[in-house]
């Protein structure tokens, strides 16, 4: 292997963010269209290019922070209960839509499973995000052996079964799930310092490993499709930690084919990333994802002065800092204060940056909700 100690340098320098947090959008109702069926199924179809447009406006929106582990306390059950069972999700799901006025549901956004899937080795906690444990893939011998696996294999299909099930439960809002993006899947089982290396030093390596990957999201999601979901959010953090040239090429390109591969009118692609997205904006526009997702590690109303009025971006309230370790006056404070200064923004949505931490108090996620009711008064 040729070795670069530049960009080895620059790639261990970075801050890498943390993979498994990732937000979801405010939204406002929209109609269904009647009944769908599908191998799941039958459910009820949503327009979801109808229900994107209805997020444009300067009005009240209905927030779609992420509240999906935070049902733990509601339940009484730790995060490896949820995690591990499609009937404590769907029901933590339908608890967080009766106790809040959201606008759409998302289903556990665990970024551990596709790497479960192929293989790597998972920790889990009673009240953190599972994370990824070791490195699965080492050299080019393991990228060629490695194996596209069957949705079904690990967790996906508790997490498909769940969608399947809460949509028997949930019916007056979009159900969401979520998956992880291909060069972010691919830094979790090569290691994200070591991606970023081999995109320098070995990226034929780096390409095999993301067709792989993009093959297996690609099938993940068109199950949840199949389950009765009516969009994904796609989890793309580690693309923010490169450069815009090689973010097309390692990152967006693959990304660009799994959304024809499953977006229609009435299956959403929202794109998530909460790294350092400004400079990227030009690849990631290129996308043309319903909306785009951002993360607190930029100042969102940077983006939206350079955006089309045309592209619904959202965000971007700091899910840690303020959610978990904040209190509801400081909830309150920052809400009411991104919202003064990007409410103006037709194409704006206030949300969580990434998602909402399990143990977050609900007192802080009850202030949320009521600083939007407070400022729209």
């Amino acid at each position: 292997m040729l070795f670069r100690p530049a960009a080895r340098a620059r790639a261990e320098n970075m801050k890498l963010p943390n993979l498994g947090r990732i937000g979801l959008f405010p939204a406002s109702p929209a109609g269904y269209t009647g009944a769908l069926t599908r191998k799941g199924g039958t459910f009820m179809s949503m327009n979801m290019k109808q229900w994107i447009r209805d997020q444009f406006g300067t009005g009240k929106k209905k927030p779609v922070p992420v509240l999906s582990f935070p049902s733990i306390s509601l339940m009484g059950i730790t995060v490896r209960d949820l995690v591990a069972n499609s009937d404590n999700q769907a029901r933590g799901m339908k608890l967080i839509a009766d106790r809040c006025p959201t606008g759409a549901s998302l289903t556990m956004m665990d970024l551990s499973v596709e790497a479960e899937a192929f293989g790597c080795e998972i920790e889990y906690a009673d009240d953190e995000v599972p994370t990824v444990r070791g490195r699965l893939l080492k050299d080019e011998k393991d990228v060629d052996a490695l194996k596209v696996p069957a949705v079904g294999a690990g967790r996906t299909g508790t997490y498909v079964d769940a969608v399947r099930k809460v949509k028997t439960m949930i019916a007056d809002r979009p159900v969401l799930a979520g998956v992880i993006g291909p060069f972010s899947l691919s830094g979790r089982m090569m290691d994200m310092t070591e991606l970023m290396v081999n995109c320098y030093e070995e990226p034929d390596m780096v390409r095999t490993t993301l067709e792989k990957a993009a093959e297996f999201i690609t099938q993940y999601a068109l199950a949840f499709k199949e389950a009765g979901a009516d969009g994904v959010v796609m989890a793309e953090p580690a693309a923010g930690l490169i450069s815009p040239d090689l973010c097309e090429e390692f990152s967006s390109a693959h990304v660009k084919r799994i959304i024809d591969a499953v977006r229609d009118d009435g299956f959403a692609f929202v794109y998530h990333n909460c790294g350092n997205t400004v400079p990227l904006k030009d690849s990631l526009l290129g996308l043309k994802a319903d909306a785009y997702h951002l993360g607190n590690a930029i100042d969102i109303e940077d983006m939206l002065k350079i955006v089309p009025e045309d592209v619904l971006v959202m965000g971007n309230l700091d899910p840690a800092g303020l959610f978990r370790l904040g209190t509801p006056e400081k909830v309150r404070e920052a809400t009411l204060a991104l919202l003064a200064r990007c409410a103006k923004y037709p194409n704006f949505s206030i949300s969580s940056g990434c998602d909402i931490p399990p143990a977050s108090p609900w007192e802080n996620i009850d202030a949320f909700f009521e600083a939007i009711d407070e400022y729209y008064k």
